[in-house]
């Protein structure tokens, strides 16, 4: 592979991954309803640090850790617990719920970039990629030294970021034709995904 390839493939099948909805998808859902079209970018930014923080550590010797069977155990369960309770806390507060478009809106408490960082390490199936799909491309890559790490990061962050960045500014566009009624709905979908997911993932460990 040269580097183009390594960009456009990595772009590629960061992509294929990003479409399929998962825990990641659901809170920029939910925020950028509240919190507007900055939410997907600020979550990926989250996203990002922690990969790059991955990249770090799997180029340190990192990568035979994470194929353990006891670290997938480990985060399917504790990923699968939080997303689990994120969900019920959402079906909790339905009723209570308003959809706010003031400049005010949203649950300012809730850090995206931080949030970003915990939405994605707490998805077994992320830390699954990186042992598997991401480290195969990461060995590829470092035939290129830096250059070939910096442009398989670059290409599989840029697909994270246009994708959530799109769905992010679709529904904060699509909040203002968006009332109350129609807003708890997408929330109790939501919350019924985070809780398919965190069952999914403890029934995996």
């Amino acid at each position: 592979m040269n580097l183009i390839v390594i960009a456009v493939s990595s772009f590629l099948i960061a992509l294929s991954g990003a479409l399929v909805p998962g825990p990641l998808f659901t809170i920029t859902v939910t925020e950028s309803a509240r919190r507007g079209a900055s939410t997907g970018p600020l979550l990926i930014l989250g996203h990002a640090i922690l990969e790059i923080l991955i990249i770090i550590l799997i180029l340190s010797g990192l990568s035979p850790f994470l194929k353990h069977e006891t670290t997938r155990y480990v985060i399917s369960l504790a990923g699968g617990g939080m997303l689990l309770l994120m969900g019920i806390m959402i079906l909790k507060d339905l009723r209570r719920v308003r959809l706010d478009l003031s400049a005010e809106s949203g649950n300012k408490k809730m850090n995206l970039v931080l949030t970003g960082i915990v939405g994605s390490l707490v998805n077994p199936y992320w830390v699954i990629w990186w042992a598997t799909i991401g480290l195969g491309y990461l060995v590829s890559a470092m035939k290129y030294g830096f250059a070939g790490i910096a442009v398989f990061f670059l290409g599989h962050i840029s697909a994270d970021l246009a994708w959530y960045s799109l769905v992010s500014y679709a529904v904060a566009k699509g909040r203002k034709i968006m009332g109350d009624k129609a807003y708890r709905i997408v929330l109790a979908v939501c919350a019924v995904f985070l809780i398919f997911f965190g069952a999914w993932f403890i029934k995996a460990a």
